[in-house]
């Protein structure tokens, strides 16, 4: 087997998923490129990476993520670990990942780049011994992400509406950040650690990150009233978030989040609780990706 395409049919918006119709597309790009692949589905949390080991060890070279940027999380762990590449389908609400990378959100597209793209050389990073590919962090945004992955429905709009909703009633906490160079403690809303620079859907929470800088960006939001919060977070979506008064911005290869309490934190938009401590390093040129492209390379 070359190349293994994994599919999370729960991924994204309701009105997306078609999982006979993912299949069937995977099919179609796997025959289109001439290799020998295999396609699978995920049944729940932890299976992607589990599929990915599978793949992996029968000879794929390359293995295909087609879900959200958790399910993207898994597949790179394992990936990462073998020293494959990987491909990336977006398939969730917000993309994050994807988007940062600028791969194509169309699937047939995205599929082609994931078979035949540019490998690219990206950095990890590493939170409490998880990897993560995007985005991790404390408080209102782990809150987020635990409120939305009990939700029955998905996508962008549900989302904006579920935050807003969080909004008016989380209350910030206070957290010690400690970097090669800063040392600091400060009441945040929340405290984001960035390898690429999007959340998803648009919303920047990091304007400089760059996902082969060999640093992450850690952004620490201040507390704000419930309306002046709604009205900042117009910065999301305009790159200028570090243009908010008293967000501190700092870029690293290592740090470490504490508090005076069990951390709860988010990696790719899964949810893990933790000690009262973080560490966090970055892993550079830790992962291959095929991003936009027509010849394969280093």
């Amino acid at each position: 087997m070359d190349v293994g395409i994994i599919i999370n049919p729960a991924s994204g918006a309701a009105r997306s998923r078609s999982v006979d119709k993912r299949t069937r597309l995977a099919h179609e790009a796997i025959d289109a490129s001439r290799v020998d692949g295999n396609v699978r589905l995920t049944t729940g949390r932890g299976s992607a990476r589990a599929i990915a080991g599978e793949m992996l060890a029968s000879g794929a070279t390359t293995v295909v993520a087609w879900g959200g940027d958790g399910t993207i999380n898994e597949v790179a762990g394992a990936v990462a670990a073998a020293g494959g590449v990987l491909g990336v389908v977006p398939g969730g609400t917000g993309n994050g990942f994807a988007r940062g990378l600028g791969i194509e959100l169309r699937p047939r597209a995205a599929l082609q780049t994931a078979l035949t793209g540019v490998e690219r050389r990206i950095d990890t990073g590493e939170i409490d011994q998880r990897l993560f590919v995007n985005v991790a962090g404390v408080g209102f945004d782990a809150h987020l992400a635990s409120v939305f992955n009990k939700l029955p429905t998905r996508g962008p709009l549900i989302y904006v509406r579920a935050a807003l909703r969080e909004l008016w009633s989380y209350r910030a906490s206070t957290y010690t950040v400690r970097t090669e160079t800063q040392h600091f403690t400060m009441a945040a809303l929340l405290v984001t650690v960035a390898n690429g620079p999007e959340y998803g859907t648009g919303a920047v929470i990091a304007p400089p990150a760059q996902f082969d800088d060999g640093m992450l960006d850690i952004v620490c939001v201040p507390p704000r009233s419930g309306a002046s919060l709604v009205w900042q977070a117009r910065r999301l979506f305009s790159g200028t978030v570090d243009q908010i008064p008293d967000v501190r911005l700092v870029t690293a290869s290592s740090m470490e989040i504490a508090a005076d309490r069990p951390l709860v934190y988010q990696v790719d938009g899964e949810v893990y609780e933790g000690s009262d401590s973080l560490r966090i390093q970055v892993k550079p040129s830790s992962l291959r990706v095929r991003v936009a492209g027509t010849t394969a390379g280093s």
